[in-house]
């Protein structure tokens, strides 16, 4: 793959900068279309499908920000001369042609474009139906820049397939793919990692959960449990279960004041057999799996856990492994708890909505990976980049 100078990409940056604000006007009137054509049956889909003039600042501040910051291709990783005079030279590398697969959220289309191109990567962008007008604005802003400073409009590419010919194209994709980012739901991934014949880097999903340990600020808590589950319900960083310790002092009666505030914010709430006792009124979970649901909604879980390894147990056998929070006073026991939840952030004392590229200080990003390998948590631009080996000799052969 042609290695573009840095200048020139930052150039393509400054272009998009400034295509985006003059076509401000376009990318807002498709997105009404857009959501004019969405039926509105899924809240969380179409929270995430609307363009405002504060978002289209978003994607400008994105852009802005990824321009900035230092191009992450030919870094040296490690450096080493062997007794045989070899010198072996390990350098940051793109990946190649990256698809990435999302719904609804247009942003996206902007953010996850301008890493991938600034880390010199081709991008394949399969956007979901629902935001098909929005898309195609955004794309041409993109093809915009690209072409006012020489360059070919194949680094960034919108794909229009429907389901089935997209399900086609990964099982026999008529170009090399380098890698895979799916980010959508569990049957989507499954699919994704079934067919790919490239590397598949998964954005999990949430269902995020909270702890409550016997040593925890009950007001703090309290704080935390409302941003996280109301502050924005679309978000895959949303608090799903909340696991409330039964040693915790006046336990019934702070159960009580949970399900009296969720409530009041419109929160609707499921309760485990223990929690039901006090909670006498709220639906009791029959099936387990309900513990492995992700909501996007206005909807909870309250559990009640009996010590801090029942309810690491508990968050380690349904989470997503998407974030975890644990809410104490007790330094010894946040400690054991992050060290062994298997969650790509863990917290202590916050709130989960901030396992955010920017929230984290990444800046913007293409996903949040769940994966292990080759990175988890935040996709920013310093891990679209693969490695490989330089190696400089001088007619040195193997005996």
């Amino acid at each position: 793959m042609k290695i573009i100078d840095t200048d020139i990409k930052n150039k393509v940056l400054k272009s998009m900068i400034s295509i985006l604000d003059k076509d401000r006007n376009k990318i807002l009137e498709a997105n009404k279309k857009d959501c004019s054509l969405f039926k509105k049956d899924d809240q969380a889909l179409y929270d995430r499908l609307v363009v405002t003039d504060k978002k289209v600042d978003g994607m400008i501040a994105s852009v802005k920000d990824v321009m900035g910051q230092e191009d992450p291709v030919g870094k040296i990783k490690s450096e080493r001369t062997l007794e045989n005079g070899l010198v072996i030279k390990n350098r940051t590398a793109p990946f190649g042609t990256i698809m990435i697969i999302y719904e609804s959220r247009p942003d996206v289309t902007v953010e996850a474009a301008v890493l991938a191109f600034k880390a010199n990567n081709k991008i394949l962008l399969k956007g979901g139906k629902e935001a098909f007008h929005s898309n195609q604005v955004l794309e041409a802003c993109w093809h915009k820049a690209l072409e006012e400073n020489g360059l070919p409009t194949d680094w960034i590419r919108l794909l229009t397939m429907n389901r089935t010919e997209t399900q086609d194209f990964l099982k026999n994709p008529p170009e090399k793919l380098d890698l895979i980012v799916p980010r959508g739901g569990e049957r989507l991934i499954a699919f994704v990692k079934e067919h790919a014949r490239c590397a598949v880097l998964v954005s999990g999903r949430g269902n995020n959960f909270l702890y409550v340990d016997k040593m925890a600020d009950w007001q703090k808590s309290l704080d935390v449990i409302l941003n996280a589950k109301t502050q924005k319900i679309s978000a895959c960083n949303a608090l799903d279960k909340i696991l409330i310790d039964s040693s915790i002092s006046d336990y019934s009666e702070k159960l009580k004041e949970l399900d009296a505030l969720l409530s009041k914010n419109g929160v609707s709430i499921l309760v485990d057999e223990k929690t039901a006792t006090t909670l006498k009124d709220r639906t009791v979970i029959e099936d387990e799996s309900v513990w492995k649901e992700e909501f996007l909604a206005l909807k909870c879980c309250i559990g009640t856990v009996h010590g801090l390894d029942a309810a690491i147990d508990k968050i380690n056998a349904f989470s997503g492994g998407h974030s975890t929070t644990i809410m104490t006073a007790d330094e010894i026991a946040a400690l054991q708890f992050m060290e062994q939840v298997d969650s790509a952030a863990v917290y202590h004392n916050a709130s989960t909505r901030f396992t955010d590229g920017g929230a984290m200080g990444v800046g913007a990003e293409l996903a949040i990976s769940t994966d292990k390998l080759h990175h988890r948590g935040p996709l920013g631009l310093e891990q679209l980049v693969t490695n490989k080996y330089y190696v400089y000799g001088n007619g040195q052969v193997r005996d």
